[in-house]
């Protein structure tokens, strides 16, 4: 083999997918279809062996370049475009000036020669990095077409190698930290195909996710006009089963590549390029099938580059995954028969959540979602795989809505639930309503009824409703003491085994944390139902109205907690060590001397009381894998430096938000008094009616709280499962522990106590690094995803790529940002997008720009002059943060990270919805 010394060129039907390292994705790929007997022109590789022979080369001096290259591409910022363009250039530098080793050069004479004589070839280099399900390195390197003659082959073999380090090769691979010295380049030469037509061809639509629809561009000549963008080609859409064109649209194809008859090629005008297509409907409807041939053999969507010679012959010249692709929802084992059409609704995005889930986070939320599947009396076979509906994809948590969408009682409720939670997610399932594969099949409420009333009936929700109507002082204090009574009995016995801990954590997980939420939640919900019914007895549209009832709520243990931190900060400005602390050091440094008790006194002790309140909190606080702020104070202490920048003079935030109480109560007695004008009882009602929506409303941040608190518990324990399988060898560090299931971990417990080689207990007998290697790197590379579906069908149609962007269906001026109406008010000042709040720099009175936000990110709001996000609703997490602190906001703005830049300013409106960069 050629990656262990053997020789340097293989054919290219010797190759197979098992030997990317050596010949590189592209050469693998065709190898698999010319063995599927798929038509792929002929020729050979050059495998990676080859390149590295010659840059170890005959001038030692180029290789001790090239090395200095590799460290120092190590040791420069991914976001340092120009130095690592100039490092690039220095590669390509070496590559050019180093001689190729001569037998390599007689190898590729030989197999050229082998072709035919002087037959034109396409010389395409074939990265080790490229072309993986992982990752897509399309176009990253460089392709020279129609090359003749075996020295103008030997030479287009030496500017494929160089081009490994091209510009944006080089910047591709530092912000995936792909290590420079491990890459290398095989080069596939193959025979030219003298194409009459070519282009590129999806199996899947690339636009709407939609899988089994092909969608195909073509132009006249070569396919390097269609692949470097530089002609307007015909574009089809066909259905490869039955072998339909479903869309035909013609291209002006105003140019064309073609061959030159000693080698190279010409770009020429075509006229009247756009009268005909280059492609029968037969050719395009061939094409697509042959596609899916393709497709079934790698067993996955492709991206293909195909050509069709004089004859009228297809061919194909490469096939790669397409990488952009959203995976489809996987409903577990246990999941009833999926025949036909599925609708599936992202949780995650829906509980502002855009990052993915860790393994364990994930394990724990199947375990949850089985027991409140339980309590509901549905059959739950296996706890572990979740119940039925449960789905994940991307790491990320889904739900088949199919029976929701399909009730005439799901289509009413669950659209006005995300009415006021995610607005973006409404729209969409509004959609999804008008598709005759989802027409509604049940029309009573009786199901769902069946379902719902045991468990309103066990958490005695009309007697608690009862209570808040007529004594909802009382109904506030057993809701209080419900949640104490709750955090206290979630501890493990004292002197657990590890055994024992991970059956704690699953006990918490399956009986315990969802009793929590029946025996609160109805109260924020009739807050909101108050707040509706004074809404209606006033009459009109009073949106505007009863969103500044809304504002400096009390009883909201977020806002209570970053007014609390807030505090702290004023405690730390008025000590002298403290601030000096703050002001000169990083966040970082402090959270190490924190954990050592190292800090000034003052805000040591000021940090320690706030995390034992606070610090089972986090960012992505739902996801058990992710630290707690207790565990890594790094955050805290970066929005406490943040809080001690703003201005003297500024209003201070305790103050805003008791302005906006103040203001709150303002409103309410105008709204009585204006009922009151329209009779005495309505006046009654309307009252009673506020003043319960500002008592209940803050409380719907409770039930997640508690939540959390369980989590937090449910993270410890499994800290310590970590901690004896990292005594045991099995793994590194105790947080491996999140990259494993319950089960797994449960197993490896086990493997640990039987005891390793030779009956020895706890010397390795459980080593699981390779399955948590394996799964941080997907986890990372999940990480790097920006758009996340919140509606998927089952065929990977994404609904909301296929309808016009934007929820609030008003028309809008030319660059203005729409989504729903958050919080009143209009602010303009310098945008700062920040993805994760972890670190995240935000100077006082600029506006965030963020993709969702949960409890872990409103510290920030504190000082934020507006919010802007692409998730949510009216009464989303950051929506209603955001009125009670008076900022003016505006959320389920699509793609508003990515339109939005920092530093750039735009003007929020708050009222009107809408964004406006200036």
């Amino acid at each position: 083999m050629a990656g262990g010394g053997g020789t340097p060129i293989l054919a290219l039907g010797a190759l197979t997918a098992a030997m990317v390292p050596v010949v590189g994705g592209k050469a693998a790929n065709l190898g698999e279809l010319l063995a599927a007997g798929l038509p792929v022109p002929d020729g050979f590789c050059l495998t990676t062996a080859a390149y590295r022979q010659a840059t170890a080369g005959h001038a030692a001096s180029s290789v001790g370049q090239l090395a200095a290259v590799h460290q120092a591409l190590k040791t420069t910022n991914d976001g340092d475009l120009p130095a690592l363009a100039a490092l690039a250039g220095q590669a390509r530098d070496v590559i050019r000036k180093t001689p190729i080793p001569p037998d390599i050069a007689a190898a590729i004479e030989a197999a050229y020669a082998a072709l035919g004589n002087d037959v034109p070839v396409a010389v395409r280099s074939s990265a080790t990095a490229e072309d993986l399900p992982s990752a897509s390195f399309a176009g990253q390197q460089d392709t020279y077409l129609n090359v003749v003659g075996a020295a103008a082959v030997v030479e287009a073999v030496r500017d494929c190698w160089a081009s490994l380090w091209t510009d944006r090769a080089v910047s591709y691979r530092a912000t995936r930290g792909i290590d420079p010295a491990a890459v290398a380049l095989a080069v596939v030469v193959q025979r030219m195909v003298d194409a009459t037509a070519a282009g590129v061809l999806f199996t899947a639509n690339p636009v709407t996710g939609r899988r089994r629809e092909a969608v195909i561009d073509a132009s006249p000549g070569l396919g390097e006009a269609v692949v470097s963008g530089a002609v307007n080609p015909d574009h089809f859409v066909v259905d490869p089963v039955s072998g339909r064109v479903l869309e035909r649209r013609l291209g002006d194809k105003r140019i064309a590549v073609r061959p030159l008859s000693g080698g190279g090629t010409r770009t020429v005008a075509v006229s009247n390029g756009g009268a005909a297509a280059c492609l029968t409907d037969r050719q395009a409807t061939e094409l697509a099938a042959l596609g899916l041939r393709v497709e079934q053999h790698f067993g996955a969507p492709q991206d293909i580059e195909w050509a069709i010679d004089g004859g009228g012959r297809l061919w194909l010249t490469q096939s790669r995954p397409i990488t952009t692709l959203f995976p489809i929802p996987q409903r577990s084992a246990d999941g009833a028969a999926t025949a036909g059409a599925r609708v599936y609704l992202c949780f995650s995005l829906a509980q502002g959540l855009t990052r993915p889930i860790t393994p364990m986070g994930l394990a724990a939320f199947r375990l949850i979602a089985s027991s409140v599947a339980r309590a509901a009396h549905f059959d739950v076979p296996r706890p572990h795989n979740g119940p039925p509906p449960y789905a994940e994809a991307g790491q990320r948590i889904y739900f088949d809505l199919t029976a929701v969408v399909r009730s005439t009682t799901g289509r009413r409720i669950v659209p006005s639930v995300f009415d006021v939670m995610e607005a973006r997610s409404a729209t969409v399932l509004r959609k999804v309503f008008e598709d005759p594969r989802f027409s509604v099949t049940r029309r009573t409420p009786l199901g769902l009824l069946r379902h719902v009333v045991p468990v309103a009936a066990r958490a005695r929700v009309p007697e608690t409703l009862l209570r808040a109507v007529f004594r909802p002082t009382a109904a506030l204090r057993r809701a209080n003491r419900q949640a104490r009574e709750f955090s206290d009995s979630l501890q493990a016995p004292a002197g657990a085994t590890a055994l024992q801990r991970l059956d704690h954590a699953e006990h918490l997980l399956d009986t315990r944390l969802f009793s929590v939420v029946p025996s609160i939640l109805p109260l924020p919900a009739l807050g909101f139902a108050a707040l509706g019914l004074a809404g209606r007895l006033l009459g009109g549209d009073r949106w505007d109205d009863l969103q500044i009832v809304l504002r400096g709520l009390p009883n909201n243990v977020t806002t209570e907690m970053d007014l609390e931190l807030w505090r702290l900060a004023q405690v730390i400005r008025n000590d002298g060590g403290s601030r000096a602390a703050m002001t000169d050091r990083k966040p970082a440094e402090l959270a190490e001397d924190y954990k050592a008790g190292q800090l000034p006194a003052v805000l040591q002790a000021g940090l320690a009381r706030f995390m034992d309140q606070y610090g089972h909190r986090a960012v992505a606080e739902i996801d058990v894998g992710m630290p707690r702020w207790s565990d890594d104070p790094t955050h805290i202490i970066g929005v406490l430096a943040n809080y001690l920048r703003l201005d003297a003079n500024a209003v201070p935030p305790d103050v805003q938000f008791s302005n906006a109480a103040e203001e709150a109560e303002a409103r309410i007695r105008r709204l009585v008094a204006e009922a009151r004008g329209r009779g005495r009882l309505r006046g009654a009602v309307v009252k009673s009616a506020l003043r319960r929506a500002r008592l209940f409303a803050g409380l719907r941040e409770l039930p997640k709280f508690q939540l959390v608190v369980a989590l937090a518990e449910v993270r410890k324990q499994l800290t310590l499962v970590g901690e004896a399988l990292t005594a045991a060898d099995a793994f590194d560090t105790p947080d491996d522990v999140f990259f494993l299931n319950l089960d797994e971990a449960r197993a490896g417990l086990r493997k640990v106590a039987e005891g390793g080689p030779g009956g020895q207990p706890g010397t390795g007998s459980a080593d699981l690094r390779g399955l948590v290697a394996g799964r941080r790197e997907a986890y990372a590379l999940e990480l790097a995803r920006r758009h996340v579906p919140r509606v998927l069908l089952s065929d990977g149609t994404e609904p909301e790529a296929v309808q016009p962007a934007g929820s609030s269906g008003q028309p809008a001026e030319a660059g203005t940002l729409t989504g729903s109406p958050a919080s009143a008010g209009t602010v303009t000042a310098a945008a700062r997008v920040i993805l994760d709040p972890v670190g995240a720099h935000l100077e006082p009175g600029e506006i965030l720009v963020a993709p969702s936000t949960d409890p872990g990110w409103t510290p920030l709001f504190l000082t934020a002059g507006g919010l802007v996000m692409e998730m949510g609703g009216p009464n989303s997490h950051g929506a209603v943060v955001a009125r009670e602190y008076g900022i003016p906001a505006v959320v389920g703005v699509p793609d508003a990270t990515l339109r939005l830049a920092t530093g750039q300013q735009i003007t929020v409106d708050g009222g009107a919805g809408t964004v406006v960069p200036s």
